[in-house]
């Protein structure tokens, strides 16, 4: 019987094949007290299931290290260095030591009971990304577990020939019936287990838009549905699936005048693909004659030479934040960034290149200060600029590592959240000290152009001020449309009333880009609407000439830019900006 599941779409396209169910990773585990003589025994016990992950993930990491790119992209080394990390967390051995030595504890509920007190340290966190880890977290804990039960890792998938049902006769004999993955989760190592089997699609229970899974699934251009909550349980071994990775929506079973209508539907993507590939290196310019940069988003140097290759007229926003996450504290010193930021420069290839400094907050594991108070609402707390002000040592070491960069190619220095002027004076007078640091050492570093992001509405009210001391502006719209509706994107409950197109973010929007062209500042937009297609008109009439987004992205922008008469849409955009509801205005243009 055919039935639908619903989840998170996070990677584009639609995939039909044949479910493969991977085993449920939960591992029983008994609890019962020890005797004090057996705390060392069961210490022992600890470390050596822990080793023995540690020595799997490193032969991963040299079997990924082996591939091809296209075989293994990087994010799966990344996710592999971040397992890699949790098992040699302080945070993680010693509470587990902890609950074995004075509470006398088993090992396996000495570990369990750790995870569980980390875990809702990470539901606290604001942060998307890092509240996401938690599931990394439970990952390595898990395959800790095992080795110690001595459970074998989830089966590979079935190689026994498939029967053939009426929707086989719908596909191509000549070829092998396409595979889709089912799971709860799926770590880093699990990717690539499975990697050689090619599967067309992924759908996992749990996961959020930045989770591991969507990140390697966007990087492979693989649709995926993450989040679709019991789909391991009611999806059968061997069941016909749809994987709708632009609705979020999983068919299973379906008939056969579905599976036909979505076969037309993934042919017709993958012509789609095809004739925006052909648009790669063709300039962005409107039907008018309007000259449009489109830049990309990237997390990792090893990105840089991606968005290249997709087009991108260069890096928009490269969040140095990852390069400091999962390190438990350790955070990179001045030659490791310096090397990661010189990739990324090179990596473009003479094109300029956008380094946002560290945007982290007082909440998250990179902070290296012990602290008790709590917070109750960290989005509002000591984060971004605001962390790096309190750390004018680290802030610094960061500042010194992106101007000797800047010795390589074009470098845009841009700083995130700035609301005050006293803020970016401070900013400015650190950013000549580091300078003067370099000059005392004698090392070289590169001028580099200042910006600041628009993030929230005090620094849009206040833009005029703004423009006094940067060369740009980059809007931040995910953050700017939080504020400025006192709207937590990560609260489920008022989720609903996040809304790009309400009239005041418009009137924000507005009036920053009005501003920078007027006195003839660069202004671009780097959140979420950059790179969504129903935006593109839009914000070209208000004056939008830079937008910067995923690669992936990019040439779907492009194909809007071309097709878009900027001059006609202005007059059509302040009907817009004037509307009570301008989303219907919107569907109707």
């Amino acid at each position: 019987m055919t039935f639908s599941l619903h989840g998170l779409p996070v990677a584009r396209g639609v995939a039909i094949g044949r479910a493969v169910l991977m085993a449920s990773s939960r591992v029983e585990v008994a609890h019962y007290f020890i005797e004090p003589e057996r705390i060392a025994g069961e210490i022992d016990r600890l470390r050596a299931g822990r080793n023995a992950v540690i020595d799997e993930l490193h032969r991963l990491q040299l079997s990924v290290a082996q591939m091809g790119p296209n075989d293994a992209p990087h994010e799966l080394s990344a996710m592999l260095d971040v397992h890699l990390m949790l098992l040699q967390d302080e945070a993680l051995t010693s509470g587990v030591k902890h609950w074995i030595t004075d509470r006398l504890y088993n090992a396996e509920w000495a570990l369990t009971t750790q995870l569980e007190i980390i875990a809702r340290q990470f539901d606290e966190m604001e942060d998307e990304y890092l509240r996401e880890r938690k599931a990394d977290l439970e990952q390595v804990v898990e395959r800790i577990l095992r080795y110690m039960k001595g459970v074998a890792s989830p089966v590979a998938p079935p190689t026994a020939p498939r029967r053939k049902t009426q929707q086989d006769l719908l596909l191509d004999d000549t070829v092998d019936v396409p595979l889709v993955l089912i799971a709860h989760d799926l770590s880093p190592a699990d990717m690539l287990q499975f990697k050689q089997s090619v599967f067309a699609g992924f759908v996992t229970d749990v996961g959020g838009k930045t989770s591991h899974t969507a990140i390697v699934a966007r990087s492979m251009d693989i649709p995926a549905v993450v989040g679709a909550r019991a789909a391991s349980q009611l999806v059968r071994q061997d069941d016909w699936v749809i994987i709708d990775g632009d609705a979020g929506v999983v068919i299973v079973d379906p008939s056969a005048i579905i599976l036909a209508e979505y076969g037309f539907k993934q042919r017709q993507g993958e012509l789609e693909r095809e004739r925006l590939a052909r648009l790669r290196h063709t300039p962005a310019i409107t039907l008018d004659g309007e000259r449009i940069e489109l830049l990309a988003n990237i997390e990792m140097p090893e990105d840089a030479p991606g968005a290249f290759k997709g087009g991108a007229a260069g890096v928009g926003l490269f969040r140095s934040e990852f390069l400091f996450m999962g390190r438990q504290g350790h955070l990179p010193d001045e030659e490791e960034q310096y090397q990661a930021y010189r990739r990324a420069v090179l990596g473009m290839e003479g094109l300029p290149v956008t380094i946002r400094t560290v945007d982290v907050g007082a909440d998250k594991p990179l902070d290296r200060a012990a602290k008790d108070d709590a917070h109750l609402n960290p989005a509002l707390g000591l984060r971004a600029i605001r962390w790096s002000l309190a750390d004018p040592a680290m802030f610094r070491t960061q500042l010194r590592a992106i101007l000797r960069a800047a010795v390589h190619g074009p470098v845009h220095l841009l700083i995130p959240m700035l609301a005050h002027g006293s803020e970016i004076r401070q900013t400015l007078s650190l950013i000549d000290f580091a300078r003067a640091e370099l000059d005392n050492r004698g090392a070289a570093h590169g001028a580099v152009q200042l910006g600041a992001m628009i993030e929230v509405p005090a620094a849009a009210l206040t833009v005029r001020l703004f423009l006094k001391y940067f060369d740009f502006l980059s809007i931040g719209t995910n953050d700017l449309i939080q504020y400025t509706l006192a709207i937590d994107r990560a609260d489920e409950s008022v989720a609903h009333l996040y809304d790009p197109l309400h009239p005041a973010v418009l009137r924000l929007l507005a009036d920053t880009i009005a501003e920078c062209r007027a006195q003839g500042k660069g202004v671009s937009v780097c959140g979420e609407m950059a790179g969504d297609v129903q935006f593109t008109r839009l914000l070209l009439g208000l004056g939008l000439r830079s937008f910067s987004m995923h690669p992936a992205q990019i040439l779907a922008v492009k194909q809007e830019v071309l097709r878009a008469d900027a001059g006609k849409l202005a007059a059509w955009a302040q009907q817009v900006l004037a509307a009570d509801d301008p989303a219907a205005l919107l569907a109707k243009g």
